[in-house]
């Protein structure tokens, strides 16, 4: 988790249902519109509130996406609890991180969106002020996961335990980006099928195929 707070302290003391409102409107807006495109006014219009309110509780819109992307991750590590990577083989922990990963962008599509925008270049000034803190969390969980498996004989003795790790964590962020983007959604189409890019257990199973081939 990031230790940078993007909200004033005033949009603490505001109540529960006008703040989910206000992230509501703005996860939305962001998610459908992009960064670049999204007018500040219009989320101050939707939410209800003036203009003037938005600002004493964000200072910037930057800002305001940045709250937007540390909530998605909130929601993300709130998943991640139900991996429990000390129960079950190594290949039984990585199959439950793809059901996971396929059910965190089914029901939070909007902010693998806002991941998606976040990770462009065009960006980077947002995405470097989000601390290391919020990715490399998933870097620790997936090498101490291999090389716990490593050390257990459940992969092969000469596995790579860095390079396994960056391909597994590529692995979920696009099967989230292809069902965020309609781009990666037609690349999956293209590639499997429309019947195989449909079937999320026909597309872990084949998955889990090919990382146990690897890694075994």
């Amino acid at each position: 988790m990031s230790n940078t707070i993007f909200y004033k302290d005033t949009f603490t003391k505001i109540s529960e249902e006008k703040k989910d409102i206000v992230f509501t409107v703005a996860i939305a807006e962001f998610a459908a519109m992009g960064y670049n495109a999204t007018n500040i006014n219009t989320i101050a219009q939707k939410a209800k509130i003036s203009i003037g309110s938005l600002y004493s509780y964000f200072e910037s819109k930057e800002d305001l996406f940045l709250a937007m992307a540390e909530k998605g991750y909130e929601l993300l590590n709130k998943a991640l609890a139900e991996l429990h990577p000390e129960e079950g083989t190594v290949f039984e922990v990585i199959e439950r991180l793809l059901h996971i990963a396929f059910a965190y962008a089914e029901k939070h599509t909007d902010f693998c969106r806002i991941y998606l925008d976040l990770s462009t270049e065009g960006l980077s000034h947002l995405s470097e002020r989000l601390t290391e803190n919020v990715e490399t969390s998933y870097v620790h969980v997936y090498k101490k996961l291999l090389a716990a498996a490593k050390a257990k004989g459940e992969v092969r003795a000469d596995l790579d335990v860095d390079m396994a790790a960056f391909f597994l964590d590529n692995i979920v962020v696009m099967l989230q980006f292809s069902l965020a983007s309609s781009y990666y959604r037609s690349r999956i189409k293209l590639y499997l099928g429309d019947d195989y890019a449909r079937d999320r257990e026909k597309i872990i199973a084949g998955l889990m195929r090919i990382v146990k081939r690897s890694f075994s």
